[in-house]
């Protein structure tokens, strides 16, 4: 019962352009939900203050989500992400 979670779990560092890991998966062979993770997880760490640096702040979060969109993140899990986030929604 928790098939869909593993894969999103295995897969949520491949990236759509086959540049990620572990198997090199690209857009059509990454599950939804390690796209959805994957996004998630770099938020998270654009976002959180690290003992070696500062968050980058929202601006430049955001610029770096929509320039990877097509590369490292699903373009239409991007769009759904900027959507629910500029409607003030918790993403």
């Amino acid at each position: 019962q928790f098939e869909n979670v593993i894969q999103g779990v295995l897969q949520h560092h491949e990236r759509i352009d086959g540049m990620g890991y572990p198997n090199g998966l690209k857009n059509g062979g990454i599950h939804i939900l390690g796209k959805i993770l994957a996004l998630a997880d770099a938020y998270d760490a654009m976002t959180s203050e690290r003992p070696y640096r500062k968050g980058l702040g929202w601006d430049k979060t955001i610029a770096e989500i929509k320039r990877c969109a097509g590369t490292q993140f699903d373009p239409t899990v991007v769009d759904a992400f900027l959507s629910t986030m500029e409607k003030g929604l918790p993403a």
